[in-house]
């Protein structure tokens, strides 16, 4: 019944005027900070952004009770292979620098016997001494043979002495059984090392502080020190990869509801601005 035939430009002002003025009503009330449905939105939006920075706050890195004891864990680690360091120092790395048995020479067996003084065993009783005179090969001279570098400094004159005991018996019978194995190879030779320059009429055997002792006595503490430097290290490293984390989600959420409101603001301006060729039509 709104159609016109006489005039047929006004048979579409009436509808068209119906949807402006809708629209118009609608951008009113979204305007208006007062209205139910703008209330409603802005509680909404505060809900979202109080929940983005509760999270935010949430995730904010904490040194937690495990990460305190592991670091503390590390630094005890990296305590103790100091003090492992001092001690290995003392009792492997420092006699190994300061021995000098390292010129390889020829020994040719000469004399066993058994002295009639005994020596002082650690002040608790007295042993048999077991003396033992080798020929050098080169220069035919005479020198005392020991076991290691150790004995040189412990027992000058002594080969070998046994275990301090108190019984009397059982201590000759075991230096008298070694004098009879070396009396068996009188006269053969064997390979030993001297020190011409601080001990030249001493030879040994073996060296008790080598290049790989010293090495292996200070593998332990060096891996004791790495994995304590290690634990600190990592637990460090995570707590600094959850602060750049809580930092780029808080940027983000921030950048979120800003980048929200600047789109609600451009719509504003579209709604609010030139009227459409439709509306200029039907004015």
């Amino acid at each position: 019944m709104f159609l016109n035939t006489a005039s047929p430009r006004r048979s579409f002002s009436i509808p068209i005027n119906i949807n402006l003025q809708g629209a118009c009503r609608r951008q009113t009330r979204q305007k208006d900070p007062s209205h139910p449905a703008a209330v409603e939105k802005q509680v909404w939006r505060r809900g979202v952004d109080g929940r983005g920075l509760e999270r935010a706050k949430a995730q904010m890195p904490v040194s937690s009770v495990g990460e305190d004891r592991a670091i503390l864990l590390g630094f005890t680690m990296m305590a103790f292979s100091v003090l492992m360091f001092f001690v290995v120092g003392i009792s492997m790395v420092k006699p190994y620098v300061n021995s000098k048995w390292e010129e390889e020479a020829g020994c040719v067996l000469v004399q066993a016997d058994i002295l009639k003084e005994w020596v002082d065993c650690r002040g608790v009783s007295t042993v048999p001494c077991l003396r033992v005179m080798v020929n050098l090969t080169g220069s035919q001279q005479k020198a005392l043979l020991h076991y290691d570098e150790e004995s040189v400094h412990l027992t000058p004159e002594c080969f070998y002495i046994p275990k301090c005991q108190m019984d009397r018996k059982e201590l000759e019978d075991e230096v008298l059984k070694v004098k009879n194995n070396i009396s068996a190879h009188l006269g053969g030779s064997l390979p030993c090392l001297a020190d011409p320059t601080r001990h030249p009429g001493d030879v040994i055997l073996n060296r008790k502080y080598t290049l790989r002792s010293a090495l292996f006595a200070l593998l332990w503490p060096s891996l004791m020190l790495g994995g304590g430097a290690l634990l600190v290290g990592l637990v460090k490293l995570t707590q600094c990869l959850a602060h750049l984390c809580s930092e780029v989600c808080t940027e983000a959420l921030e950048s979120g509801g800003t980048s929200r409101y600047t789109h609600s603001k451009l719509y504003r301006l579209l709604k609010s601005g030139p009227h459409s060729p439709s509306q200029d039509s039907v004015n």
